[in-house]
């Protein structure tokens, strides 16, 4: 059960699971749910695991440790991982366009999870999270940076290049071609290579 728990939560990202949806989708009574929760967090910080359970606005969620955060910065600053994958720079894309969105719908135009490419994008400050919407769960809006209008030298998101009328469907492929070539091609080290991302 635990280790069914461990791996809702890593599903689940950074909007979690509170304990009532993980009875709900374990079968089990919520007071067992909340004990195996409660074990599993002094489990992860006795056994020096390099995750913990928090619970964040009555939802809880596998995260990191802080004290770990030099490391976290450095990975994200290694210049091997300056390059932004095909399936990151489609998210940016369609949070570029699309802002504000959620990570639902950016993964319904895009057809796959895209949990990991929203991550590495906020770890690169090119997206933040703009608010919540007014939904079941209120799952988190996405949008645009300071960081990426800095780094695309914009003076504002209405400079981006011009994707006509947003009715009907919306182009990936165009809009993450407009936005590429808004880079330069490969300049500022932004590459589209194909990684496992695409998976998402």
């Amino acid at each position: 059960m635990k280790s069914i728990i461990e791996g809702l939560l890593f599903a689940s990202g950074d909007e979690g699971l509170d304990a009532k949806q993980l009875a709900e989708v374990m079968e089990l009574d919520l007071y067992i749910v909340r004990d195996l929760l409660k074990d599993m967090r002094t489990e992860f910080k006795r056994k020096g695991r390099g995750v913990q359970i928090v619970e964040v606005a009555g939802a809880y969620q596998l995260t990191t440790l802080a004290e770990h955060a030099p490391y976290f910065e450095r990975l994200a600053y290694t210049p091997s991982r300056s390059s932004l994958s095909q399936a990151a720079l489609e998210t940016l894309s369609i949070v570029a366009y699309k802002q504000p969105i959620t990570r639902v719908e950016i993964e319904e135009i895009r057809g796959v999870k895209c949990d990991r490419a929203l991550a590495t994008l906020v770890g690169k400050d090119l997206i933040l999270e703009v608010g919540r919407a007014d939904a079941v769960g209120k799952p988190i809006l996405y949008g645009t940076s300071k960081q990426f209008l800095e780094y695309f030298g914009l003076s504002s998101i209405q400079e981006l290049p011009d994707s006509g009328s947003f009715q009907g469907n919306f182009d990936l492929e165009e809009e993450t071609r407009m936005l590429f070539d808004r880079m330069g091609g490969d300049q500022k080290q932004i590459t589209l290579d194909d990684v496992s991302e695409e998976t998402e």
